[in-house]
């Protein structure tokens, strides 16, 4: 399909103007008008351009792009290689951040929930980026749903409260949401999941009875993009290859 009539469809699948967000959302670097192959992964890290070129990707689709908020702006260092290989190779670059996490179908969010058998009950916080919901059945402590994280994810979370703790609505938000622990805490969940943790985040959760989770930045986040891949796979009979760089943070 053609270039531009991808970043249309994208724009308003994904309402990008909706958002209040760090960075340029939709297509950041423009490469060839035809798309055929699109390669989807979380960050555009070098190392996941080079895979994408190798795999004959015509456009990249990524949550976490570039042009962030107060950074750097010339194009030096690890930049200048990222930039180089793309236009080299005439590849497409998308990124979608904040509207991928609050999508309620491929979105961040909507994923982790569907892979932790949480049942979605509300949003909450800035955006409605924050969602609520029940446990799946069988998982009624703190410990039931670390353990179920450790094994859909593939990574243990750290885990900041009592283990034996009941259950009753269960919030999370990917990435690093660690700020929202206080809004979790407002809408009355018993339990909280995000990607990061930072050192009041401990105090915060302790001090209100919540516990909070923190299951990886990449880990939580790895499944939002590839569902937006597959769906554009699927809408419009484009080739699509999900390439995961391992991070463990």
């Amino acid at each position: 399909m053609n270039r531009d009539d991808l970043a249309k469809y994208l724009a308003q699948a994904l309402d990008i103007n909706r958002f209040r967000d760090y960075c340029p959302n939709g297509i950041q670097v423009e490469g060839r008008n035809a798309i055929k192959t699109i390669v989807t992964g979380v960050t555009a890290s070098l190392a996941l351009l080079e895979a994408a070129a190798g795999a004959g990707a015509d456009a990249i689709l990524v949550h976490h792009g570039y042009f962030w908020r107060g950074e750097d702006a010339r194009v030096i260092g690890p930049k200048q290689k990222r930039l180089k290989l793309l236009l080299n190779h005439d590849i497409s670059l998308f990124a979608f951040h904040l509207p991928l996490d609050a999508h309620p179908d491929w979105g961040n969010n909507a994923q982790l929930g569907m892979r932790l058998g949480l049942a979605p009950s509300g949003r909450f916080g800035e955006g409605d980026l924050g969602w609520l919901g029940q446990p799946a059945p069988g998982v009624s402590t703190v410990a039931d749903l670390a353990m179920l994280v450790e094994r859909r994810l593939g990574r243990a979370p750290l885990v900041i409260g009592d283990p034996g703790q009941r259950l009753d609505t269960v919030a999370w938000c990917t990435g690093a949401a660690q700020n929202m622990l206080s809004d979790a805490v407002n809408a009355g969940a018993s339990a909280y999941l995000s990607g990061e943790v930072s050192e009041p985040t401990v105090h915060l959760a302790r001090e209100a009875g919540v516990a909070y989770l923190a299951c990886g930045h990449h880990a939580t986040e790895r499944y939002g993009i590839e569902a937006l891949g597959n769906h554009l796979a699927e809408h419009f009979g484009l080739r699509h290859q999900f390439i995961d760089i391992a991070n463990p943070v």
